[in-house]
């Protein structure tokens, strides 16, 4: 079974490049453009390995962390 990573990104060119990258190393990927959207998949899919962009259009980067802090200690790749 492959890692699952979740992509928490509102720039379409960086989330598909992460995703053609890391699918074609094996991941799982799912992706958000939004940071309610990637708390809800968060919570949904227990990802292995969070990359979270600090400047979404709706909650700052930062907020996102904080409250993912809340109830996981998943591992988060700031870009």
């Amino acid at each position: 079974m492959s890692a699952v990573v979740l992509i928490i990104d509102d720039e379409l060119q960086i989330r598909r490049f992460l995703q053609i990258s890391l699918q074609a190393n094996g991941y799982t990927v799912h992706l958000t453009a939004t940071g309610e959207e990637g708390l809800l998949k968060a919570a949904q899919l227990r990802p292995d390995l969070i990359i979270l962009d600090m400047g979404l259009p709706d909650i700052d980067g930062l907020e996102v962390l904080k409250r993912l802090r809340e109830w996981t200690q998943t591992p988060v790749v700031i870009l």
